[in-house]
């Protein structure tokens, strides 16, 4: 029986499970992958609002990411919530450095759907190097315009970008990803199927792609793979709540 890839969730802990670790590991379960998990912050939240928030030392996920790496053949990292442009260079520094081949996902979680701000938005100019070095970035669309506004979207040819629709006025649910600068349109599986808002559900595509990569699939494989789990996710239940399978 081939052995489960390792991959690392490195994301805030959410009490609801809706979002962050618990979240991603729910999602790695069921995508066939070894889930392990560096918080970056503890929060108070249900599925319809965050109340508070405490970030963890930076030293403190410094050291985590470290043991784990060096203790796991670690293939690709999904990163969430982080404090600020520093937090996330960090991260990637201390990846990089343990295993330079692994694929890091960053799912640029800047405010909460509540509008409950979670990076620091006046270290956004710092991003730009950082950016750069992942493998991916997954901004929803009002995202997406604020990383734009500030020049801060990946050279392409060395991150790919991943522009997720599902708050698009036009193209509801259509995603976008360019790679080496090529655009692909990620059309929706179904027009007519019923798709209900979920809480966490950008932790989930990013995790699920996560997963996809560790496993070997490309990029745009990856991508279309996620796509079609988060759909499964969002047509779950009626709830802000949704259950997981693959």
């Amino acid at each position: 029986m081939q052995e489960r890839p390792y991959v690392i969730s490195i994301a805030g802990f959410d009490p609801s499970g809706g979002a962050g670790l618990l979240s991603d590991s729910k999602t790695f379960e069921q995508l066939k992958v070894m889930g392990l998990g560096v918080c970056t912050a503890l929060t108070l939240q249900t599925a319809s609002k965050c109340l508070k928030l405490e970030w963890r030392p930076l030293d403190e996920v410094i050291e985590a990411i470290q043991v784990l790496m060096e203790n796991y053949p670690i293939s690709a990292v999904k990163i969430g919530i982080v404090k600020d442009a520093e937090f996330l260079g960090e991260i990637i520094k201390t990846v990089k450095m343990n295993n330079p081949e692994a694929k890091i996902v960053w799912d640029p979680v800047l405010k909460s759907t509540s509008e409950f701000t979670f990076f620091d938005l006046e270290t956004l100019s710092q991003l730009k190097t950082a950016v750069n070095k992942l493998s991916l970035i997954t901004p929803n669309y009002n995202e997406y315009n604020v990383l734009k506004e500030h020049h801060l979207l990946p050279d392409t040819n060395k991150c790919s970008l991943l522009i997720k629709g599902g708050h698009r006025e036009d193209h509801l649910g259509t995603d976008v990803l360019v790679e080496n600068e090529k655009e692909t349109l990620l059309l929706p599986g179904s027009y007519h199927a019923e798709y209900f808002p979920k809480h966490g559900s950008g932790c989930v595509l990013s995790s699920a792609i996560t997963a996809e990569l560790a496993r070997g699939e490309s990029m745009e494989t990856a991508c279309r793979n996620g796509k079609l789990y988060i759909e499964k996710f969002l047509k779950s239940n009626p709830s802000l709540l949704g259950t997981h399978s693959s």
